[in-house]
């Protein structure tokens, strides 16, 4: 049993590093099916379920301190990738199925919860998941910090997350050969390629990952600093959360946007935070997963039915309605090959489109959740 927090954070830190260089470097078909994120949740819960991690007052310390430091860090890197200026480029379609796509998912959420009766520990689990389904796994763990979501439940989102999302992109794919048919229908013209020269500068030049951990860390301080000084919003974790967004959105207009790295510190740190929360999670009851799979394809249904009218009323043609809907439920992992399928020059759409979801994932995600537990009483 490991009862020393410092062995406690190498353990976990050694198994999201693993999993990481697994899905980066090994070229393993299993990673297109189950992304690394949910792996690492995976064997750190088994590890909890094993009774590897001891369950002492310095554990918990260590546990809230590191969680409470990063969350605030990993939100401000995350939304420094974000341009505003290039996302109003995008025109009238891209940006008309870009926000039906969040308002039919935020919905989709809303009916579902209410239809099943949810507990008010699992309709904040779906308000995270909101968090995924309009930004990405960053956001999740935010909105489902900020509602104070049970580990437990946290890990039947991250399942419903993964099977849902999995088959959602296969979907995608598959109707990419009806797009000329799909477009007739509706009416639309398929002409993006005044779309070819959008992108981000993120990923250009040196990588300066030492600016941005000590950036990161400050910013973390800075946060805390003034949460604990008597600012609040509804409760700590919620305040260094919208605090982080905000000045992450401010750094956005900055030259800091332009610097190479923000991503790769971000992505780790993202993967440090899955591991802890899994560490403390343990599923008692598999039989409940089956329910909130069968929820979430429920909120995929009526997503889909939504962005079917919208593109027929708005004459939206299938690349638009599709890339807007998995760059809110997969992200900038799997946005851009979608794009990809269409034309190789729009894969900076689907990676701008999947960004922004960084900003509009997490107060998407805590207002959904908010009325979730509304709903729910």
């Amino acid at each position: 049993m490991i009862s020393s927090p410092l062995f406690y954070l190498f353990t976990l830190a050694f198994i999201a590093t693993a999993f990481a260089l697994l899905e980066s470097k090994a070229n393993l078909k299993i990673f297109k099916f189950i992304p690394a994120v949910v792996m690492i949740y995976a064997l750190s819960m088994f590890l909890a379920s094993q009774n590897l991690f001891a369950h002492t007052q310095e554990m918990k310390d260590i546990y809230i301190n590191t969680k409470t430091n990063l969350l605030p860090a990993m939100l401000f890197l995350m939304l420094l990738q974000v341009d505003f200026k290039h996302f109003f480029k995008l025109g009238r379609s891209l940006l008309i199925a870009y926000i039906l796509a969040v308002l039919s998912i935020a919905f989709g959420f809303i009916i579902v919860v209410y239809l099943f009766h949810f507990s008010a520990d699992a309709a904040g689990a779906f308000g995270a998941l909101a968090g995924s389904w309009m930004g990405g796994t960053a956001n999740m763990i935010a909105v489902g910090s900020a509602l104070n979501v049970s580990e437990d439940a946290f890990a039947y989102a991250l399942v419903v997350d993964s099977v849902n999302y999995t088959l959602w992109v296969v979907l995608l794919l598959f109707l990419v050969p009806f797009a000329k048919h799909f477009n007739t229908w509706t009416k639309s013209e398929e002409n993006l390629a005044f779309l070819e020269s959008i992108g981000c500068a993120c990923t250009i030049g040196a990588k300066r990952y030492w600016l941005f951990i000590a950036l990161s860390i400050f910013m973390a301080f800075f946060v805390n600093f003034i949460a604990y000084s008597g600012f609040n919003i509804l409760n700590h974790t919620t305040t260094i959360v919208i605090l982080a967004t905000f000045f992450g959105i401010l750094g956005s207009f900055t030259k800091l946007r332009e610097i190479n790295g923000s991503g790769e510190v971000a992505t780790t740190m993202l993967y440090i935070l899955i591991a802890l929360i899994g560490s403390r999670a343990v599923i008692e009851n598999f039989s409940e997963i089956f329910i909130y799979v069968v929820a979430g394809f429920c909120i995929l249904l009526i997503h889909a039915l939504i962005m079917l009218m919208g593109a027929k009323v708005f004459k939206l043609d299938l690349f638009s309605i599709a890339i807007a809907s998995l760059a809110n439920i997969g992200g900038v992992a799997s946005a851009p090959i979608l794009a990809a399928t269409y034309n190789k020059a729009l894969v900076s759409v689907g990676v701008l489109m999947a960004i922004m979801g960084y900003l509009i994932g997490t107060f998407g995600g805590l207002l959904v959740g908010n009325i979730l537990l509304k709903v729910v009483g």
